[in-house]
């Protein structure tokens, strides 16, 4: 099954092996369209990103390589100040609602700035001797002169899951939700385990579930800050459950029939589903309407 997932699939060739060249990178950069960030925002004209030529008295806090299409070199740059930068006829748009008018070539390459950039702000001193650090390999590596460490940018990887059972599946409430939103269940892995070991784990903690198979569905970056969201399937061994209280404030085991009426925007009752630029969403969808 193909997944068009919002932030995934760009069409961009990183070209690892040649970003480690400074002389290549400037050269790069020359010819370059730059798409601006400011405050983790994207600049956009309508439903588009703004790609604009590099501009050498641009005020640019950080450059980032984002890859080549086909010869065309594209990069991030981040624009520093507290003040928005005005563009004619473009502006700045958080990322979540940017993503859900974004095309996918756009929504997977602003993804990667983002994600990228805030790597950047997030790990500007070494995490083993405290200097600053610099920025290396077209942001790729950041690099500490004191102690001759490196640091790369990483990927948090978040189990994320629909339980089924019969023809229901259960769906949470996290505390934080606003407004009825109800979703799969979600949890980051920690060290020593696998991806099964994670599902049963936050389902157990997180609604007293206990479970059987655990089925790979499909991934999703997830530059929130930088994540991948790993989907999954999961088969329940019983409808009974007991939510946490802290995280999970309610849960619900809902029919197919409602799943794909409310997904269809036909109830209107204040339960809300997942956006559609969510894995969540898709993990319902595609449960759906399997035959």
């Amino acid at each position: 099954m193909t997944h068009n997932l919002a932030f995934g699939g760009s069409p961009l060739d990183r070209a690892s092996a040649r970003r480690a060249d400074p002389a290549w990178l400037a050269a790069q950069r020359a010819q370059c369209l730059a798409l601006p960030l400011w405050q983790d925002r994207v600049l956009m004209a309508d439903d588009k990103a703004t790609f604009l030529p590099w501009r050498a008295d641009w005020d640019v806090h950080l450059t980032v390589f984002l890859g080549l299409e086909g010869s065309q070199p594209l990069f991030a740059v981040d624009l520093p100040g507290e003040q928005e930068p005005v563009f004619d006829g473009a502006a700045f748009v958080e990322m979540r609602p940017a993503a859900a008018i974004l095309s996918a070539r756009d929504c997977a390459i602003a993804g990667q700035a983002k994600a990228m950039i805030d790597w950047h702000h997030r790990h500007g001193f070494c995490a083993n001797c405290g200097a600053v650090t610099s920025a290396l390999d077209g942001g790729y590596r950041r690099h500490c002169a004191a102690c001759s460490a490196d640091h790369f940018p990483r990927t948090d990887p978040v189990v994320i899951m629909l339980p089924l059972l019969d023809d229901h599946c259960l769906l949470g409430r996290n505390a934080r939700f606003a407004n009825g939103l109800h979703s799969a269940f979600a949890g980051f892995i920690e060290p020593g385990e696998t991806v099964e070991d994670a599902v049963a784990r936050e389902l157990e903690e997180e609604a007293g579930l206990r479970i059987g198979a655990v089925r790979y569905h499909a991934s999703q970056p997830w530059p929130f800050p930088s994540s991948l969201m790993i989907g999954c399937h999961v088969d329940a061994l019983s409808r009974d459950f007991t939510v946490d209280g802290a995280e999970i404030a309610e849960a619900r085991w809902m029919s197919r029939a409602e799943a794909r009426a409310r997904l269809a925007g036909e109830l209107d009752d204040g339960v809300r589903m997942p956006s559609p630029i969510a894995i969540a969403y898709h993990l319902i969808r595609d449960w759906v309407e399997a035959p």
